[in-house]
């Protein structure tokens, strides 16, 4: 099947990492996948959130914002501070993010810190949010080395990289990475979270109006370790490690 974008139905839509984009934080990346443009951001904060400190909970934290610009989607989406509260949407996915960075990220090792990550989305043309987990790893790579090379940490806490895509079911056929129009008409939708390990991490999934067997889940999975497996060796370059390994040093 050649889709409407010209792909092939386990082909990506062009991924690239431009790491620098936002100088103030301590790591930053311009995550593209297709039309797709997130800016991710990590800052480390030298202080935990107070319920670590009341609980005695050892070791750093790590939350994550998520938030589309006015000008990402064709009609101008309102920003959730006119609105006075984020929305639910928005809430579901930093959720998301947050919980698919401490799956790989020691948080006994961090210290006590905390490492923000902000996703904030320059474009929306599907999968927004499984580029924001992909772009805020390689962001938190890059933020974390800093810790490293200042000599406040002997090494990354961090165990493996983690990416993040989306599958369906388009017209009967299960589609790699979709973008809007393909999410839009879709007859069943998956997001996979998975670890360079090969562990997954989270995977939504439903049926729009439709109902799937157990043949095409998995067929969706196997389309999305697939594709997972070549996001993370793409993080692997952007971020100068070599292939072969499956370390972070």
């Amino acid at each position: 099947m050649i889709r409407h974008d010209g792909r092939q139905a386990d082909q990506l839509r062009p991924l690239s990492f431009t790491p620098g984009i936002a100088p103030n934080a301590s790591g930053s990346v311009l995550v593209a996948f297709g039309n797709t443009r997130v800016i991710c951001s990590a800052m480390l904060e030298e202080s935990v959130p107070r319920w670590m400190k009341e609980q005695n909970v050892v070791g750093g934290w790590l939350t994550a914002e998520y938030s589309m610009l006015p000008y990402s989607t064709e009609s101008r989406k309102a920003r959730d501070s006119s609105k006075g509260k984020v929305d639910g949407r928005s809430v579901e996915i930093q959720r998301l993010i947050g919980r698919s960075l401490r799956a790989v990220v020691d948080l006994a090792s961090l210290g006590a810190r905390t490492l923000w990550v902000d996703c904030d989305v320059l474009q929306a043309d599907g999968g927004t949010r499984t580029a924001s987990i992909t772009g805020a790893c390689v962001a938190a790579v890059l933020a974390c080395r800093k810790l490293v090379e200042d000599r406040k940490l002997p090494r990354l806490p961090i165990r493996q990289l983690v990416g993040a895509v989306s599958v369906g079911i388009v017209g009967g056929v299960p589609l790699l990475d979709l973008d809007y129009p393909e999410d839009r008409d879709a007859e069943v939708d998956m997001n996979l979270v998975v670890t360079e390990g090969g562990h997954y991490v989270e995977v939504q999934s439903s049926g729009e109006e439709a109902v799937f067997s157990p043949e095409q889940f998995d067929a969706l999975l196997a389309l999305g370790r697939a594709g997972t497996a070549q996001i993370i060796a793409a993080q692997r370059v952007a971020l100068g490690l070599p292939a072969e390994s499956a370390g972070l040093s």
